[in-house]
C-alpha cells in the first residue's frame, strides 16, 4: 500500500503503520526523512519522474511511502481505547459503505470527534485502501478499525457490553432530542440504500436530521459528521 503527500505520511509515521520504504524526490529536505529513518524505514532518493510513475493520485508532493497492509483491530481493542481514555465508548458502525472517499472522510471525522473506533463489514463494503488512507489525511493511522464478518453479530455483542445502538436514517427521530448519556454506537448505512433491514431491526433507535431544503438526504460522510459531533458533545459532557 502507498501513502502520498507530506501530511498523510507524517501522520502515518506518528501512528502505528509500518513504513517499509520512503521514496523522496532528489534535493528534498524535510523532517519526514529523519522521522522515517528513526522508525527504521529505508529512504530512497529518486528523480521526480520515478515518483510520477509510482504515484496513484498525481499529488505526491515529492514523497511516497510504501507501508505494510493496513492492520485491523477487533472490538476488544476499540473498547480498550475508551477505557484508556477514561471515556464512555463511542463507536461508528458502517453498513455497506462502498465509496473509499466516504470511508476516508468518515475515518477523519471520527478521529476528530474523538470516537474510539470504526467497525466495517467484510462483505459489500470498501476496505481501508490507499485512497481511504489518502482521503483520511492521516486519521487512518490513529483510528482503530475492526472488520467483521457479520455486522448484526457485532451489534449484539456491543449491546451485551453496554452500548446503545443508534441507526442513522433521514426518517428517524430528531437527533437533537436525544441525551446520549450512555455508551453509544452510531450506524451509518450505504450511500444509496441506507442501513440494511437486519441492522435497522437490531438497533435500539433510529435517529436522523430534519431537512429544511428540497433535498431529502445528505452524503453519508457529511451526515456522519453532523450526527457524530452532536453525539460526542453530549456523551463526553455527560461522562465528566
Amino acid at each position: 500500500m502507498k501513502i502520498e503527500g507530506k501530511n498523510a505520511i507524517m501522520e502515518a509515521i506518528r501512528g502505528e503503520l509500518t513504513i517499509d520504504a520512503l521514496l523522496v524526490e532528489r534535493g528534498a529536505n524535510h523532517q519526514i526523512i529523519a522521522m522515517a529513518r528513526e522508525r527504521g524505514a529505508k529512504v530512497q532518493f529518486v528523480d521526480k519522474f520515478v515518483l510520477d510513475k509510482e504515484s496513484e493520485t498525481g499529488k505526491h508532493q515529492g514523497f511516497i511511502a510504501k507501508v505494510s497492509n493496513f492492520v485491523y483491530s477487533d472490538i476488544d481493542e476499540i473498547l480498550a481505547v475508551a477505557e484508556q481514555r477514561g471515556e464512555k465508548p463511542l463507536i461508528v458502525i458502517l453498513d455497506g459503505i462502498e465509496d473509499p472517499h466516504n470511508l476516508g472522510s468518515i475515518l477523519r471525522t471520527s478521529e476528530c470527534a474523538g470516537a474510539h473506533g470504526v467497525i466495517i463489514g467484510k462483505n459489500r463494503s470498501v476496505s481501508v485502501n490507499e485512497t481511504v488512507v489518502k482521503v483520511s489525511a492521516g486519521a487512518s493511522a490513529h483510528m482503530r478499525v475492526a472488520r467483521v464478518t457479520n455486522l448484526t453479530t457485532a451489534i449484539n455483542e456491543l449491546k451485551e457490553r453496554g452500548l446503545w445502538i443508534y441507526c442513522a436514517d433521514s426518517e428517524g427521530d430528531d437527533l437533537y432530542a436525544e441525551d446520549f448519556a450512555a455508551p453509544t454506537a452510531l450506524i451509518i448505512g450505504n450511500e444509496g440504500r441506507g442501513a440494511s433491514r437486519l441492522v435497522r431491526e437490531n438497533s435500539d433507535k433510529i435517529i436522523g436530521l430534519k431537512m429544511r431544503g428540497q433535498i431529502s438526504s445528505l452524503n453519508a460522510s457529511v451526515a456522519c459528521g453532523v450526527l457524530l459531533f452532536e453525539i460526542a458533545r453530549k456523551l463526553f459532557k455527560a461522562g465528566k
